[in-house]
């Protein structure tokens, strides 16, 4: 049986890692389309429009293919994600949700300050 001889991708995981993106358990190499699932067992499944997607990956391959993904995902994706987490909390808010907040604030600083119990204590005293 032919196989399909991963050492290509392993290398484009390694010197070009933002050619790929994770969805879920999918790995998609973006330029050409393709796309890897593992199962448990580190076996890869493979989607493609062309031809690639009829052969297997070679045995001896496919752990080292899994490792490669694992060693990217750990080493370019993961940080990624988190680095685009952190910038998201400092983005600057929409102009409607600022102002929002600022009379939400405005509103619990009057119910504090001069609240419904402020106001009846003022009027029996008047």
């Amino acid at each position: 049986m032919d196989y399909l001889d991963v050492n290509p991708m392993m290398e484009s995981l390694r010197t070009a890692p933002e050619d790929f993106s994770l969805k879920g358990k999918w790995l998609s190499h973006r330029a050409s389309g393709h796309g890897f699932a593992f199962d448990p067992d580190g076996r890869v499944q493979i989607r493609a429009a062309c031809e690639c997607a009829r052969l297997r990956v070679r045995p001896e391959q496919e752990r080292a293919l899994h490792d490669s993904v694992r060693e990217w995902e750990m080493r370019y994706w993961r940080p990624l994600q988190i680095n685009r987490e952190f910038a998201a909390h400092f983005r600057p808010r929409a102009s409607w949700r600022g102002t929002l907040l600022r009379l939400t604030v405005r509103l619990t600083s009057w119910l504090v300050d001069e609240g419904p119990e402020t106001r009846s204590a003022a009027t029996k005293a008047a």
